[in-house]
């Protein structure tokens, strides 16, 4: 008697989770699912180009009339010869260029990079730095993509680059008179 008790016991305990487990595993699987897994690609040969030049590749992953804006420089580069152009730019003032990527969240029509940006300063970096310095310079930031058709449609740089400019040896005059160096950002 024990032995069908304890038959009957785990049945009826066991039924409700293979009831479920069939239910899961009979649903359709979403369509969405490449599509987040390409667009995770996308965005991560994105930064992979960034960190080489690879200029053939850039002109691959954006449409011929696509838009990059750069939001802490408050610029839009439109088309691509503007786009390849930003993003092969820091290679005309850093040495050893290095785009680590962290997380990157996907869906089917965009997706979202965190990196952190490291670069050597060894050439002039505009008006802004008109000598190299030979420091390094590292910025963390997030690029949101909207993708289309498996190209990118408009990418946005987001990031803060007063660090940058502490790291490079920049001061910064503030409103009351002080100025704000790296030694005042306690690094």
């Amino acid at each position: 008697m024990n032995g069908q008790f304890n038959a009957r016991f785990v049945g009826r305990r066991l039924a409700p989770v293979l009831l479920l487990a069939a239910c899961f595993g009979c649903a359709p699987q979403s369509d969405d699912a490449p599509a987040h897994l390409d667009n995770e690609l996308l965005a991560r040969s994105l930064m992979a180009t960034w960190e080489s030049a690879d200029t053939d590749a850039m002109l691959d992953l954006f449409w011929p009339d696509a838009t990059y804006d750069d939001f802490p420089n408050q610029v839009t580069y439109q088309g691509i010869d503007e786009i390849v152009a930003y993003l092969t730019g820091v290679h005309a003032w850093g040495d050893d260029v290095f785009m680590n990527v962290g997380r990157v969240h996907a869906g089917p029509d965009g997706a979202t990079a965190e990196w952190v940006f490291s670069a050597l300063q060894n050439r002039p970096l505009g008006s802004m730095m008109t000598e190299g310095t030979g420091r390094e310079v590292v910025l963390n930031g997030v690029t949101i993509l909207e993708i289309e058709g498996g190209r990118i449609r408009r990418a946005a740089d987001y990031s803060d680059v007063v660090p940058m400019l502490l790291q490079l040896g920049v001061e910064i005059a503030l409103p009351s008179g002080d100025t704000l160096s790296m030694d005042d950002a306690g690094n």
